[in-house]
């Protein structure tokens, strides 16, 4: 597992478009969730020991956060011939497992992933209303072994701030997690 820091995209940067199959294999697109408050996309996977340490808290507070008229994505990039425990029948059992109630949806091509320069699992991505970016960081200090709470803390703020009009601090904290299992040939140029 290479601890990998996020890329930390450009705020403002306009949410990539995608149209990826969800875990019941019917396609969901960035446009479908059109006049929403924002939109929060996670690059996320089954095994990776970062994600397992959030995967309640980040599925509760998602819930919280769909409530406020927020749409929340998950989606797995990861190349499932070498991991196969992020297979698209093992995502299912992971969503069900924690709670999620948002889409949860596989990047075969991982070609959403270069367009959100995603590098690491968790990679939090959240949009305004009009998808432009306004927070690309943490979910919170909490990692696995370093006994901080898990709390969502510093993405349950960047959504209060969205959600009530308020600007969010361009200052954010890197997300830090495994790196996205590219398939071979396949890294991208900011991978490494």
């Amino acid at each position: 597992m290479a601890k990998t820091l996020s890329t930390m995209l450009d705020l403002g940067t306009q949410a990539p478009d995608f149209a990826l199959p969800n875990i019941n294999g019917e396609t969901v697109r960035r446009d479908d969730f059109r006049g929403k408050k924002g939109l929060l996309v996670a690059f996320i996977c089954n095994h990776c020991p970062y994600v397992k340490h959030i995967a309640h808290k980040f599925a509760e507070v998602a819930k919280e956060f769909q409530k406020g008229g927020l749409a929340v994505v998950a989606i797995s990039s990861n190349d499932v011939a070498n991991y196969p425990d992020d297979s698209p029948d093992k995502m299912k059992t992971f969503a069900k497992e924690s709670g999620f109630t948002f889409p949860y949806l596989y990047d075969e091509s991982q070609a959403v992933a270069k367009a959100y320069r995603a590098a690491c699992t968790p990679d939090l991505f959240l949009f305004d209303g009009n998808f432009k970016l306004v927070y690309r960081g943490q979910f919170d200090a909490s990692r696995p072994g370093n006994n901080v709470p898990v709390t969502g803390q510093d993405l349950v703020a960047a959504v209060d701030k969205l959600l009530s009009g308020k600007a969010i601090p361009a200052e954010q904290t890197p997300s830090l997690g495994c790196n996205i299992k590219w398939k071979a040939g396949n890294a991208p140029e900011y991978f490494g």
